[in-house]
């Protein structure tokens, strides 16, 4: 419709001067203003997917061949204003909503009341030396319960991994992958909006995957991090937890112990599960049982090793980030640039979420690294970087809004990486008697459990 934002004429003829399809002129600034409340970038894509929104938003300033008197707001208003059948269609929808809550809730409680039953008849797997069973156990226990519960009518699954095979329509708790995806679908097609968190989510999924090949012996080192920084700049607080679990599938291979490499200078604190020897680890870094004759047990996520670290120290944060609002003429100038200070991580999948003013349109975006989102429901944008390492350090983002300073705080980050902040490590495995090395597979994991700029 317009030549100047990349848009394909229907004649050959070019409409000088930005002239509408309705044979009127409307200045070039005025479509450029309102075009980027809708697209991104000027690019046929983008504008091809945002089509009946740009038609819809001219639509209102142009009426019978004339420019209409109205600004920004006036149109936002116009375009997203409810109808009395949306607003039935939301109270019906809360309502299922609702119903679907109360019949989770249900199901949950006849889930736990037949785990409690199966405990008192002694179908439980008895544990071991005091090491709790895993997640991955507990949540295989729990699918097996369930299972018995939607069809009572089938005969019992002798082990785990048999499944029914027709489709089944009951409401199953705990059920991944294809499950999920089918709900989420049909969520979607009621017009359900779904959060951006899910898509993260299985994003995060992709990206710590965990290895192909998983041995006998797997290892998997997990780490959640919690910081805190002032607006004005400093560390308030920041705490990191990690602990290292092991899994032992073979019989043959449990009776071993790890050689720990700790290469961490930040202070660190150890701590051995009650059943480690604790001598064996501060003179050698090897984690064993108290009794060598013993084995770790079989098919349980053991934690055999964690550690914490808290500090104030402004070195000690691995990505900082600043925001710098400041007021003009037409609202506030936002810069916001980010510094990886640890170069030893690799994070994936970053997030920075800057809170905007409702109700004052889009943001006008500047200068650009990496992508974003503007979330008009949430009053949200998202500045999104696939990877942060020692090779894109840095990093910024400048944009424009109505708004006061206060208004872009507080800022949340979050991320993911196959790299831990403490440098604790399993360098190798060993047998108990003949001290021969034992082939294992390892992950490792780095989250966020808060990362908050006030």
């Amino acid at each position: 419709m317009f030549e100047d934002v990349g848009l394909a004429q229907s004649s050959d003829q070019p409409l000088s001067s930005g002239m509408c399809a309705r044979g009127r002129f409307l200045r070039r600034g005025s479509i450029r203003c309102r075009i980027p409340e809708y697209c991104r970038v000027l690019e046929e894509s983008e504008i091809s997917e945002h089509c009946f929104d740009l038609i819809f938003a001219f639509d209102e300033i142009v009426a019978l061949g004339y420019r209409e008197n109205v600004n920004l707001a006036q149109i936002r208003t116009f375009t997203e204003m409810d109808s009395h059948e949306e607003k039935v269609f939301r109270a019906v929808r809360e309502t299922q909503e609702r119903e679907a809550k109360a019949e989770m809730r249900r199901k949950a409680k006849e889930l736990q009341q037949a785990r409690r039953d199966a405990e008192r008849q002694g179908k439980k797997a008895p544990g071991f030396g005091g090491f709790g069973s895993g997640g991955i156990s507990g949540g295989s226990a729990a699918s097996m319960i369930t299972d018995a519960i939607i069809e009572p009518e089938k005969p019992k699954m002798t082990p785990a991994v048999m499944r029914p095979s027709g489709p089944s329509k009951a409401l199953k708790l705990g059920a991944k992958g294809k499950d999920v995806d089918n709900f989420v679908d049909k969520l979607k097609l009621e017009g359900e909006q779904i959060s951006s968190s899910t898509k993260r989510t299985s994003e995060a999924a992709k990206v710590l995957s965990p290895p192909v090949n998983i041995e006998s012996v797997h290892l998997k080192i997990e780490e959640k991090i919690s910081l805190t920084c002032g607006r004005d700049g400093g560390l308030q607080n920041m705490e990191v937890h990690g602990m290292i679990m092991l899994r032992v599938s073979d019989e043959k291979q449990g009776r071993i112990r790890l050689q720990i490499e700790n290469d961490d200078k930040r202070g660190v604190q150890l701590q051995t599960h009650p059943n480690v020897d604790k001598k064996l680890f501060t003179t050698e870094s090897l984690i064993g049982l108290k009794n060598p004759e013993k084995s770790f047990p079989l098919n349980n996520d053991v934690g055999v090793l964690k550690w914490r670290l808290q500090t104030n120290d402004d070195a000690f944060i691995p990505l900082a980030i600043n925001c710098w609002p400041s007021e003009s003429a037409t609202g506030c100038d936002v810069n916001i640039e980010y510094e990886l200070q640890e170069s030893t991580l690799e994070l994936n999948d970053v997030i920075i979420s800057i809170p905007v003013p409702s109700g004052v349109g889009a943001p006008l975006i500047g200068e650009l690294d990496g992508e974003y989102r503007h979330d008009s429901r949430k009053n949200i944008l998202e500045w999104c970087l696939p990877v942060i390492d020692a090779k894109n350090k840095t990093g910024s983002l400048e944009f424009s809004i109505a708004g006061q300073p206060s208004d872009f705080f507080p800022v949340n980050v979050s991320f993911v990486s196959k790299r831990n902040y403490c440098k604790i490590q399993v360098s190798g495995i060993s047998h108990v008697d003949s001290s021969s090395p034992v082939r294992f597979s390892m992950e490792t994991i780095l989250l966020v459990d808060k990362y908050e700029i006030l």
